[in-house]
């Protein structure tokens, strides 16, 4: 939820920004912390280097989130959250879980009580739909190949 709060400060958003609102305020940040408008080895360079680095670290993970992103993709988040869990992992307020179609979710703000029952469950897939996968923010991280 920190990464989160901070990208959003970032770019300046309150609440969730719609994807041209996102894209539209990612081009005045790119174009204000561009490294190439400072000069090489000036102080400014470095920090415009690392900023720039933020800046679009912070406009894919907010689009990953983002409602038009979950709208498009909930048909094949609701197909993978009804396959079995193959692995899962807790730091902090971040889930991550890895179902057995390859598909790899983080969950943000789950808390450790709630990791804990989660992980004793006998039936994850099914704790996790009714406590977890639909009333988290989530994103999808990665999709890996699977060879049963």
């Amino acid at each position: 939820m920190k990464r989160i709060n901070e990208y959003k400060k970032l770019f300046g958003a309150e609440q969730d920004m719609s994807l041209k609102a996102l894209k539209s305020s990612y081009r005045n940040l790119v174009k204000e912390w561009h490294p190439d408008k400072f000069q090489a080895g000036d102080e400014k360079a470095i920090e415009a280097e690392l900023k720039s680095r933020q800046i679009i670290d912070a406009y894919h993970f907010l689009v990953s989130i983002a409602p038009e992103t979950k709208a498009a993709n909930l048909d094949e988040f609701n197909a993978t959250i009804a396959t079995p869990i193959m692995d899962w992992q807790h730091k902090g307020l971040l889930l991550e879980v890895t179902f057995l179609d390859g598909n790899t979710y983080e969950f943000f703000g789950v808390n450790k009580a709630l990791y804990i029952k989660f992980s004793q469950s006998d039936k994850q897939t099914r704790f996790g739909k009714r406590n977890i996968f639909n009333s988290f923010t989530y994103r999808k991280i990665k999709k890996s190949e699977v060879e049963a």
